[in-house]
């Protein structure tokens, strides 16, 4: 509303000033004196000020409107991944290219594109009516030529979205190339494949490369098609008035007013078939950004009491559970569906209870836990949670319950004792101490620094740290089940031996993924997780906490 009202505004000093030129202009020329025309030139000067105010305004309102806008998608998209991070099938390097200069491109539309775009559908109209009132023939002209621009804008528009699109699906698979390249290093780095990489990642280079420069050569061909068909449409008017002039048939003082309007009638509609470039870059990361959000379901809106004052005797119960993934975001429509990863699961984890699921690698464990803590929904089936069905209970009522560790444990940089707290903020050092002795963490001293992604620890320490932190979450944090995949891997059997039996002297339930037969001789049941089935393998002896 305020950029409109201001090009109302602008439209209006557009006119004055054309009005007060004119005048002048044409009273030297009939008078032969130079009377008012000082007061006309101040007049003119003040008129451009207020014009160049007006530009400023309308650019401070759009970038606010473009920050505020920006905040609340990247927020959005941040909630969607965080509130269902199983359930996200977008790449990490899609995501980050999507939240960070993705969306930057939006200001180009916010502060270039829309106002063009609002100042089109006011200014044209207000400046043909003026010119309508002094000279019928030019408004004639102005009414036929003004849509050529839209039509070129249209079929030109087409293409440029196209483009776009492509070239952000190309600059999203180098990211995530990039990415995936820098994840793997090490390995590569292990096995002497590092070098070999620079093929491929100049490859996809190139590609972006290429994209890009065909994009930019695009904007430019069709920028100079709108500039060309509006500079013909202006000339077309001016030749007109011309003739009319040296014949007498209109009058100087109303031809060059309209020779000045006429350029203002046809530049806001050329400026938006410019900016539509800049725009398209916005809106194809803004689709991007949707397509995350409309990807994960919307949270449970109602309160509902913790799980754990339900009724039930089991944690968390699977009953008949089958799940299928949902398409890609932006992938086209299949005529089949996804495959189930699982089918018909059924199994119950009880308080005290250590439940091992073992199985191949994609054969739905992952899935599996997913479901427990409740980032996913079951396609078929129910997950209760102490007896009630976990789609109607509010998530982070559930998951406040929970103790997770996954296989790649999350820290944050600070200390040790900083990220064992994260388990229950203001647990006594002592406690902090005591629980990483527990898991065989005796070497690790609580004020050891952490770097980004856990540097400054190996990836033992790292889920050592994490089962302390799990450990805080279970003993002083309200949790009353564990959920670990893989919690144990790179311990020597010492430090694994005592993790679990840490867990087991806490009394709660726990369930665990594991493929290290040390875990699964100890659980008190292990679910065997093939594809596509669930089958409870022969139950060991049951372990006494």
């Amino acid at each position: 509303m305020g950029v409109a009202l201001v090009g109302v505004a602008q439209s209006v000093l557009v006119l004055l000033q054309a009005t007060v030129l004119s005048r002048a202009i044409a009273h030297v020329f009939d008078t032969h004196n130079l009377d008012g025309v000082a007061r006309d030139a101040a007049l003119v000067i003040a008129l451009f000020v207020g014009r160049g105010a007006l530009t400023w305004l309308t650019s401070v309102l759009a970038h606010k409107a473009s920050a505020a806008v920006k905040s609340q998608l990247r927020r959005d998209v941040m909630a969607a991944h965080l509130r269902n991070p199983f359930a996200s099938r977008t790449p990490s390097g899609t995501l980050i290219t999507v939240i960070t200069h993705g969306l930057d491109a939006l200001d180009a539309y916010y502060s270039k594109y829309l106002p063009q775009f609002i100042l089109a559908g006011i200014v044209p109209v207000v400046m043909a009516v003026a010119v309508g009132f002094r000279d019928l023939t030019s408004l004639f002209i102005i009414v036929v030529t003004v849509p050529l621009i839209p039509v070129f804008m249209i079929v030109i528009g087409w293409t440029t979205q196209e483009r776009v699109k492509r070239r952000f699906a190309v600059q999203s698979r180098l990211a995530n190339y990039f990415a995936d390249l820098v994840a793997g290093l090490p390995t590569l780095q292990v096995f002497g494949r590092a070098r070999a990489q620079t093929t491929g990642l100049s490859k996809v280079e190139d590609a972006n490369r290429t994209e890009t420069m065909g994009t930019l050569r695009l904007a430019f061909l069709s920028a100079g098609v709108l500039e060309m068909v509006a500079t013909l449409s202006v000339a077309l008017v001016a030749v007109t008035i011309g003739f009319r002039v040296v014949d007498g048939g209109l009058d100087l003082n109303n031809a060059l007013f309209i020779l000045i309007i006429a350029p203002e009638v046809y530049l806001p509609i050329r400026m938006v078939g410019t900016h539509f470039h800049d725009s398209a870059n916005g809106s194809a990361a803004a689709d991007a950004a949707f397509a995350i959000i409309d990807a994960v379901p919307p949270a449970v809106a109602e309160a509902v009491t913790p799980a754990t004052q339900a009724t039930g005797s089991a944690m968390v119960s699977f009953r008949g559970v089958s799940y299928r993934y949902p398409p890609l975001p932006g992938a086209a429509p299949s005529a089949t569906e996804e495959p189930l990863v699982l089918d018909e699961v059924s199994f119950d984890v009880a308080a005290g209870e250590l439940v091992a699921l073992a199985g191949p690698s994609g054969a739905g464990k992952s899935t599996v836990l997913g479901l427990a803590l409740g980032f996913l929904r079951p396609t078929t089936g129910a997950v209760l949670a102490g007896g009630r069905d976990l789609a109607h209970l509010d998530g982070g009522t559930w998951r406040r319950e929970v103790a997770w560790v996954g296989q790649e444990p999350g820290l944050l940089p600070g200390t040790v004792a900083d990220n064992i707290a994260l388990g229950h903020p203001g647990v006594p050092e002592a406690a902090m101490r005591h629980a990483l002795d527990r898991v065989g963490g005796g070497p690790i001293a609580l004020d050891h620094t952490v770097g980004d992604v856990g540097e400054g620890l190996s990836a033992g320490e790292r889920r050592r740290v994490a089962m302390a932190r799990a450990l805080i979450r279970l003993e002083y944090g309200g949790a009353r089940l564990a959920i670990l995949d893989e919690p144990t891997a790179g311990l020597d059997q010492v430090a694994e031996a005592t993790a679990l039996a840490a867990l087991r002297q806490s009394g709660v339930a726990v369930l665990v993924v594991s493929h290290r037969p040390a875990v699964l001789e100890i659980a008190d049941r292990v679910i065997r997780v093939e594809p596509h089935d669930v089958v409870p393998a022969a139950e060991p002896e049951a372990v006494s906490a």
